[in-house]
């Protein structure tokens, strides 16, 4: 669990069969700690369930300047540095060893 700087006691009402599941799963000392647990994963849930359901784009132009020109032309440039990049290493790998002809 998260530290806890700020708690704040809530008084809430729980089947005792519920309660009796929660405890055989964490046991009654760490009953706290599941129900903010549970709660906060049940919060992020259902955000994303509403920015999911609305129509605010996931995606903002102005984050991505390097898609500006498009996505292709992005994927263009990831690939032809890949190639560069794989042949400068190929080049590398090719070259003897300057020390291996060297004797002390």
């Amino acid at each position: 669990m998260k530290s806890m700087k700020a708690v704040r006691r809530a008084h809430i009402l729980l089947p005792q069969e519920l309660v009796g599941e929660i405890d055989e799963i964490v046991g009654s000392r760490k009953r706290s700690a599941f129900l903010v647990e549970t709660a906060r994963a049940e919060i992020r849930r259902r955000k994303l369930l509403h920015f999911l359901e609305s129509d605010e784009p996931a995606w903002k132009d102005k984050d991505h300047p390097e898609l500006a020109k498009g996505p292709a032309a992005w994927v263009r440039n990831l690939r032809q540095e890949g190639q560069t990049r794989s042949a400068a290493i190929e080049r590398h790998a090719r070259q003897p060893n300057a020390r291996a002809g060297k004797k002390k």
